[in-house]
């Protein structure tokens, strides 16, 4: 049910304006707020999915009224009116935060249909921010042992700066959360983490992939189309599995990070980019650099630091909250409640050799949640683990 706040010091319109929002839509729960005082006292006590403020009003006036309000919920949808309407005062108002300004006396159907839109505005802020939840929750990094203690000291230090990061280590160890973990606490992290898989791209098709193409420039480019470093523009770069690339799209890359341009497959315009890299891979560079599979130059491009992530093997101290992490987070993505793990559960999973690293641990958490029954123990893991 919507909740709407009318502050307006002027009785009759206030009036006019509770009644032209409840016969909208009866659902429309709405409240009155005779000056900007009672405003942000109400705004204080109640969530409103949209506020209607008028900007002339006595003691604290309707820009006060937003300034609060923005600073306190900012996802709130505030409709500025005011009958001493002007532009410079509408473009204040709007650079404050407020969602629209319209002035007095207000045409009926613009009114309705910002109110409308403000309301949907309203909707999808709040989705967008649980969804941010959900995807950040899906790319914590869960433990307390040393090694991690020493990643997570390491992304600190390093996330508010520029510098490229080469994050190394076997299959299924988290390095994408390492990448996630150091965009989201960048100064970037208003802008897109475009990931890259560059195993999974056939040679031929990488330079497309990553710098776009013009249409004609082969066979199958039946349009432009964007590419990688142009989608991430202003925002991060990761570069999965970086050893698999080619040593003729390496050159590209080198030149890309060198110039901070791009030029798309079959164009002949420069495209300026600002992007920072993060890359990964599960080789030893240095091994694949003497064996002429890697380009040195790239290589020290692209390491100014180095963060190691170590195997489930290493951090076996940390699969106790590691098993309540998935346990929840899978349980939730059923919508069950999460299984109880015994003591023995977690001793026989601390036995285990994990091989596939977190990847293959978050499969068998999934597989014992689905196969056992709400308690889950030692002879569980024994029986199903493996399998």
């Amino acid at each position: 049910m919507p909740k709407i706040l009318v502050a307006e010091d002027e009785a009759a319109i206030r009036r006019v304006l509770v009644k032209i929002l409840a016969e909208q839509d009866e659902k429309n729960e709405i409240e009155e707020a005779e000056n900007g005082k009672v405003a942000i006292a109400k705004f204080k006590e109640s969530d409103y999915d949209l506020v209607l403020c008028d900007i002339k009003m006595p003691g604290v006036d309707g820009i006060e009224v937003l300034d609060f309000m923005m600073k306190e919920k900012p996802e709130t949808a505030v409709i500025m009116i005011s009958g001493h309407g002007d532009l410079d005062t509408a473009v204040d108002c709007i650079k404050k935060g407020a969602f629209d300004y319209i002035s007095k006396p207000p045409d009926l159907n613009r009114l309705l249909q910002t109110v409308k839109l403000g309301l949907e505005r309203k909707d999808l802020v709040v989705e967008n921010k649980t969804l941010k939840r959900k995807v950040a929750k899906r790319f914590q990094m869960v433990g307390s042992s040393k090694a991690l203690d020493t990643i997570t000291t390491m992304i600190d230090k390093v996330a508010p700066t520029e510098a490229r990061v080469l994050i190394t280590g076997p299959n299924g160890s988290g390095k994408e959360l390492v990448a996630h973990q150091i965009h989201q606490k960048s100064e970037r992290n208003k802008e897109r983490l475009v990931e890259v898989n560059c195993a999974a791209i056939p040679s031929e098709l990488i330079e497309s992939e990553l710098f776009g193409h013009k249409k004609g420039a082969f066979t199958s480019a039946i349009k432009d189309r964007q590419g990688k470093f142009e989608l991430a523009n202003g925002g991060t770069l990761f570069l999965d599995e970086i050893g698999d690339m080619s040593l003729s799209a390496q050159a590209k890359v080198l030149r890309a990070l060198q110039e901070n341009k791009i030029t798309p497959v079959g164009g002949e315009r420069e495209m300026k980019v600002n992007v920072r890299i993060l890359a990964a891979t599960n080789k030893n560079l240095k091994k694949e650099i003497t064996e002429g599979r890697f380009r040195e130059d790239l290589f020290h491009r692209l390491s100014v630091i180095v963060i190691h992530v170590p195997s489930l093997n290493e951090r076996k101290e940390d699969i106790p909250e590691l098993t309540d992490h998935f346990n929840h987070m899978i349980a939730n993505d059923y919508g069950n409640a999460p299984k109880l793990f015994t003591a023995d559960a977690i001793k026989e999973l601390q036995k285990l050799d994990w091989t596939g690293n977190i990847r293959e641990f978050r499969n068998v958490i999934e597989r014992l949640i689905i196969l056992c029954d709400r308690e889950i123990s030692g002879k569980d893991v024994k029986m199903f683990a493996n399998k």
